[in-house]
């Protein structure tokens, strides 16, 4: 996942064929490193984004708007000054670098026209976004939205009035202007992996794209360059050349790579390497729209790690804190399962008492349920029929320990099993709301306190997931252990099919029949488990093991805790949690 020099060819390519031409109409600056402008074209206003944000630089044309502060900052109200209004003649790249120059020509306040140019240098923490003009065949910086003078940096001042230049620190060579020749000799020379040798070789080059050359070379991108027989250090100047090609004849490819249902990478070129098996690969038009969508999904379960990361903390803490607990309790459990010795003792003390003598330490007697000798230790202070009541005494204390560790074992391992039921609910929540609701749910068990809005408390929504399965059947996913509850107890009716991973967290799954007694097809009841095994603890195993049986076979046990459910008939399969060929309604 990287804004290298070939997503920036792209872009270029696309804003020079939808911007070129086009008159500024409106520049607003929403946040102290990012701009918004907007172009009349031939087909309509166009907004453009351009972030210098140091730990995500962007730059994309998008439908979304974003509201400016009341007062322009400085650079936005130079760059109204001098291009507001102007015509952008190209947007251009210098070779591969990560940088895209918008050219646009303006009058001044004497109504000659003047040439600017608004270059944004997407360089991560470097990033930034320059006006500069021409002065006597010299490129000199107008203004910036960030100031960077040498203090902070001895390579470059970016300050009005010096000279702008693209540092050149890395010493890798253009791509573009390299002959096959040249791209041979350079690679065969480099000592480490291929990927390495191609990304650390060329200017604009990722990793990513690094290892998809390889693999369309049919080539392991960690192998070594050395290992590389001709045939393959052909098939691999091959693919490089082929690309190179690709990127000056403008023929790019956007696409974003989908692993697990979440977005993983994206590049201007088709990732062949994430063809096939789970990962999925979404082609799409406009190397905008692959930007605007990639992050946008990306900040989504960012946002959302951020928002449950307090929930997980909260629960794991109460997980490792009863597991502690348990524990200790089996092994003090563990120490009262030698009871019935001392009851036995104290029973043959009672019959063969009378044979001890006083200040005997041990006693030898028949013992009437093994027939064999059994040794009673004594306390010779004590008469037999006093160490007989102290060994009852003993068994009563270690036989009513047992009982109340019993109770308070399953106790502590019924709120482990709801707390694990818990964080898979967390860990399966794709909105605030799902959060929201298992917030409710720790709070009713005592877990954390209720949010409240005027002493009310917080109402909430939300429905479960619905997806229609290939033949047109209605399942339904709880989100949480409350709407597991109500997803099976009050929506479903008997005839219905439930579904659930087995012995481990997950949803509740409802497969809803069109008719009672009806006989589904079996795709339905692969699609149904499908998504048992995907909303559950096992989302990440290749195979997840599911029960599925009656609705109507399926009991709550009362007190139990949200979500749980006893059955004792059912069937079972085994599935992947693979859920791309269906559809949420």
């Amino acid at each position: 996942m990287a804004f290298d020099g070939i997503t920036t060819a792209a872009l270029c390519a696309e804003l020079n064929k939808r911007l070129s031409g086009g008159r500024i109409s409106k520049i607003a600056q929403p946040e102290s490193d990012e701009l918004q402008i907007t172009v009349n074209t031939a087909e309509g206003n166009l907004k453009l984004l351009l972030s210098a944000d140091a730990s995500l630089p962007l730059v994309y044309i998008t439908e979304q708007s974003k509201k400016s502060p009341l007062n322009a900052p400085n650079f936005c109200m130079v760059l109204r000054k001098r291009i507001q209004g102007g015509r952008i003649i190209s947007v251009t790249q210098p070779g591969l670098e990560r940088a895209i120059r918008i050219d646009a020509e303006h009058l001044d306040e004497m109504g000659d026209v003047k040439r600017v140019s608004l270059v944004t240098e997407i360089m991560g923490k470097h990033s930034n976004i320059i006006l500069t003009e021409d002065d006597n065949g010299t490129e000199k910086i107008v203004d910036s939205i960030k100031h960077v003078s040498a203090i902070v940096s001895s390579v470059r001042e970016v300050l009005p009035g010096r000279d702008y230049f693209i540092p050149n620190t890395q010493e890798k060579t253009d791509l573009l202007s390299s002959s096959e020749e040249q791209i041979r000799e350079i690679i065969a020379k480099y000592p480490g992996p291929v990927f390495k040798a191609i990304y650390t070789s060329f200017t604009g080059l990722s990793p990513l794209i690094a290892h998809e050359i390889a693999f369309r070379a049919g080539l392991d991108g960690d192998a070594s360059v050395s290992s590389l027989s001709d045939d393959e250090m052909s098939r691999l100047i091959f693919q490089l050349t082929a690309l190179s090609n690709d990127i000056r004849n403008e023929k790019f490819d956007p696409c974003i790579a989908y692993v697990n249902g979440k977005p993983e990478e994206y590049e201007a070129f088709e990732l062949t390497m994430y063809e096939g098996g789970d990962d999925e690969l979404v082609r799409m038009d406009s190397i905008s729209l692959v930007l605007e969508r990639f992050y946008g999904e990306k900040q989504q379960y960012v946002r959302m790690n951020q928002r449950s990361s307090d929930l997980k903390r909260v629960v794991k803490t109460l997980i490792e804190r009863d597991s502690h607990t348990l524990d200790e309790q089996l092994q003090q459990l563990k120490k009262t399962e030698g009871r019935d010795k001392y009851r036995i003792w104290g029973e043959l003390l009672n019959a063969f008492g009378y044979s001890a003598q006083p200040g005997d330490k041990q006693l030898a007697v028949d013992n009437y349920y093994t027939n064999e000798k059994e040794i009673i230790p004594l306390d010779p202070t004590l008469t037999a029929q006093e160490n007989a009541v102290k060994y009852f005494d003993r068994y009563t204390k270690l036989k009513r320990t047992s009982e109340a560790l019993a109770v308070q074992t399953e106790n502590v391992k019924s709120r482990l099993e709801h707390l694990e039921s818990v964080l898979a609910s967390i860990n399966i929540s794709e909105s605030e709301e799902d959060l929201s609701w298992i917030r409710r749910e720790l709070s009713e068990a005592g877990y954390i306190r209720e949010h409240y809005v005027k002493g009310k408390p917080v109402k909430l929504k939300g429905e479960p997931y619905h997806y229609i399965s290939s033949d047109g059947y209605d399942i339904y996913v709880g989100r949480n252990n409350i709407q597991n509850d109500q997803l099976t107890f009050k929506f479903a009716v008997g005839a219905d099919w439930w579904f659930h991973a087995k012995k481990i967290p997950g949803s509740h799954v409802v497969l809803k029949v069109k008719e009672p007694g009806e006989e589904l097809p079996d795709r339905a009841f692969e699609e149904a488990a499908a998504l048992a095994a995907y909303y559950s603890a096992g989302r990440e195993q290749s195979k997840v093991d599911i029960d599925y049986v009656l609705k109507k076979e399926v009991k709550k046990p009362s007190g139990a805790k949200p979500g749980f459910v006893v059955y004792y008939t059912n069937y079972s399969m085994t599935i992947a949690p693979d859920i791309s060929s269906l559809k949420e309604v």
